[in-house]
């Protein structure tokens, strides 16, 4: 089934939509945001489908519509097509090869076990590791010049590909326009890369909230020490220059952190060692 042969709506819900379309290699059942997601091979292409499976969850995969409206840039995988089914739309994107970089998410102990893609990935060489956190950034300046702020990023959004030595993002589910303020006890995301304005009902959330979002991913990225990654220690692989970078995207008050985005990736690039950023 080619992009131009996806139904526009169809009247069956995502799992029948999943076994009707192709045959099914990947199932991924079991997730938090209330979503269930299968891969897919149509007329030999692969493709990576997701869909609700409780209200909760539709609200966020329409904020992923609007976010793939916006935002086109090479890390960044695509949304090709948008299925409408009865309970709510059913995401298709190209399937790409990769783990994802958060294992077992907050598991510490998992996640930083030998075998688990975390750890296989900070294993590389720092140049490698380097070119995936630059890609991470730079995809973050065409999201930000979008008008768009980061939520719920964190490494499960990080897929990385061994073999071919590229990084994708994907589950861009909860970004949306900035600034706004929050309006519940906290937004949703890991503890580990969450900005202290995210737990504040009344907070205003914007483009600064992101560049802590990024400063806590160079640390998980770069530094799995045991204050990684709230603060710079011993296992950092990156210069003191560049701790120096993270430390001030990471700093608690929103005014102290860097302004833009793109300001921190100008430092950062200013910071890293010659020919280690693209």
């Amino acid at each position: 089934m080619s992009e131009a042969h996806w139904p526009g709506e169809i009247d069956v819900e995502l799992d029948d939509l999943a076994y009707r379309v192709g045959g099914v290699f990947a199932s991924f059942l079991l997730q938090d945001s209330g979503c269930r997601s299968y891969g897919v091979e149509v007329a030999g292409e692969r493709w990576f489908l997701k869909g609700a499976t409780e209200a909760r969850a539709v609200p966020s995969l329409e904020r992923a519509v609007a976010v793939h409206a916006r935002v086109v840039h090479p890390a960044v995988i695509p949304l090709r097509r948008v299925v409408r089914t009865p309970s709510g739309p059913v995401l298709v994107y190209p399937w790409v090869d990769g783990e994802v970089l958060a294992g077992a998410g907050d598991d510490v102990a998992i996640r930083r076990g030998p075998g688990s893609a975390h750890a296989r990935f900070r294993a590389r060489s720092l140049p490698e590791v380097l070119d995936a956190f630059t890609a991470v950034l730079d995809a973050h300046v065409a999201i930000t010049d979008a008008g768009l702020v980061a939520v719920d990023l964190y490494d499960g959004c990080f897929i990385y590909d061994f073999e071919a030595r590229r990084t994708w993002l994907c589950d861009l589910d909860e970004y949306r326009p900035g600034p706004f303020v929050v309006e519940g006890d906290r937004l949703p995301g890991s503890t580990r890369f969450m900005a202290p304005e995210e737990w504040e009902q009344g907070a205003t959330v914007d483009e600064r909230t992101t560049v802590f979002n990024l400063g806590r991913a160079g640390l998980v990225l770069l530094d799995e020490g045991p204050d990684a990654p709230f603060a710079v220690g011993d296992s950092f692989r990156g210069t003191a220059a560049m701790a120096a970078v993270l430390e001030r995207a990471t700093r608690p008050v929103p005014e102290a952190r860097h302004p833009t985005v793109r300001a921190l990736v100008d430092e950062w690039r200013a910071a890293a060692p010659a020919g280690a950023t693209r």
